[in-house]
């Protein structure tokens, strides 16, 4: 087995010429946010693959192995839900929309300027088409955002970070809602005395 326990985000500082001789691993996402995995590359090598803890691993992304070789990672196709404007009656505003309420939900998100992507979930699925957003379920790379507070993002160096919490979805027997009632704020009766003239 291959040892692998250094990463270089997005290629960063490789000639590309290597980057692109380089043998390759496809990844989905589930293995992608785990900072400890084998796989097997496209040279049909064994990879145990060691990273700081909190690592997240891009497609683009190259993993350097003990014996000096180089595996660019591949974010490998998988099934994720595609969420678009509905073009009828919608507007890109209703993205917005969409992706505050699936944050209120802690769903790991990839956002597009024209489109959402998550994992699939049809309690989820059926709230989006509620909100008159389309829906589709296909087979792409998912890349969700890793969030201001966890590493990794493109263009940004993977130091080691607090690991990410797992995607939590809910479902209808989850009692751990997000929605919460407006607080009824009850006026408040202030009086004001005029002050009494002071007598000289």
């Amino acid at each position: 087995m291959l040892q692998i326990s250094k990463l270089i985000s997005q290629g960063a500082g490789l000639a590309p010429v290597l980057v692109k001789r380089a043998a390759t691993v496809e990844l989905d996402w589930d293995v992608r946010q785990k900072s400890r995995f084998d796989a097997t590359d496209s040279l049909g090598r064994l990879l145990g693959v060691f990273l700081p803890r909190g690592t997240l691993v891009r497609g683009g992304d190259v993993l350097l192995a003990e014996d000096g070789s180089m595996v660019r990672v591949i974010a490998a196709p998988q099934a994720v839900l595609r969420i678009t404007a509905c073009t009828a009656h919608g507007s890109a505003f209703d993205l917005t929309r969409a992706a505050y309420h699936l944050g209120n939900r802690h769903v790991p998100i990839e956002l597009k300027p024209d489109h959402l992507k998550i994992e699939p979930d049809h309690v989820l699925a059926d709230m989006l088409r509620a909100m008159h957003l389309t829906v589709q379920a296909v087979e792409e790379a998912f890349e969700p955002e890793g969030g201001a507070y966890s590493a990794g993002g493109h263009g940004h160096s993977h130091a080691a970070a607090p690991a990410p919490a797992a995607a939590h979805v809910h479902g209808p027997d989850c009692n751990h809602g997000h929605e919460h009632a407006p607080q009824t704020i009850k006026p408040v009766a202030i009086q004001i005395h005029p002050r009494k003239p002071h007598s000289h």
